[in-house]
């Protein structure tokens, strides 16, 4: 499902992305783990064609990036540190937007489900502006998801989460990878990846030194 070639990714005279070879399988749910500075979200934003390599080659679900982004687009859900949200609009407007651009089928049931599923059913009318961070990460989630994508990238989508929606993205995780939907998520967080990953790869100075499966 995500092929990358010997990548590279340079700004300027520093490289971050050094040679860099991935694989994933479709069905796969992969850690990406590392310290600060070692490429992750970089990797996760050219997987995601919001950043070009340098050099290299990336595939993902069969077509190439960047070339073919607007195929691959809509094969992906993101989740960054950035919510993507309007802080004008309800947890419900802004997820309809999306859906619109989606195209979604019985758009009405799919935000239901979406919305019980991050918790925010009963805060579906409020503005998003009046939602804590860790609201608008869960909102954030839903917007990822609400068009059930074949790949899901997560750049540390715990970050700003209580305890409580920190179980509640988990469950919503396991959900998406038991319908056999590849996932990518970076962590620095070890003892939770290993809850809900099947491969577990370290990414260190921009080249995968390290990799095991759960």
């Amino acid at each position: 499902m995500i092929e990358v070639i010997h990548l590279i990714k340079r700004f300027g005279p520093k490289s971050v992305l050094r040679g860099l070879n991935f694989k994933v399988e479709q069905g796969e749910f992969v850690a990406l783990l590392g310290p600060n500075g070692a490429g992750k979200t970089t990797l996760l934003r050219i997987l995601s064609s919001l950043s070009r390599p340098t050099f290299g080659q990336v595939r993902i679900a069969g077509f190439d990036l960047p070339n073919q982004s607007a195929a691959v687009r809509r094969r992906l859900g993101v989740v960054s540190h950035m919510p993507l949200l309007y802080g004008d609009l309800t947890a419900d407007e802004n997820l309809r937007f999306y859906g619109r651009m989606y195209a979604i089928n019985n758009l009405d049931r799919r935000l239901g489900e979406v919305l019980e599923m991050i918790g925010l059913s009963s805060r579906r009318r409020d503005l998003v502006r009046t939602f804590s961070r860790g609201m608008q990460q869960r909102l954030a989630i839903g917007r990822a998801i609400l068009h059930d994508p074949e790949v899901l990238l997560l750049d540390e989508p715990h970050t700003g989460l209580d305890q409580d929606a920190c179980a509640m993205l988990d469950d919503t995780l396991r959900q998406v990878a038991a319908r056999g939907r590849t996932v990518v998520m970076t962590s620095h967080d070890l003892a939770r990846a290993a809850d809900l990953a099947s491969r577990f790869d370290v990414l260190i100075r921009g080249s995968i030194s390290a990799s095991a499966r759960a």
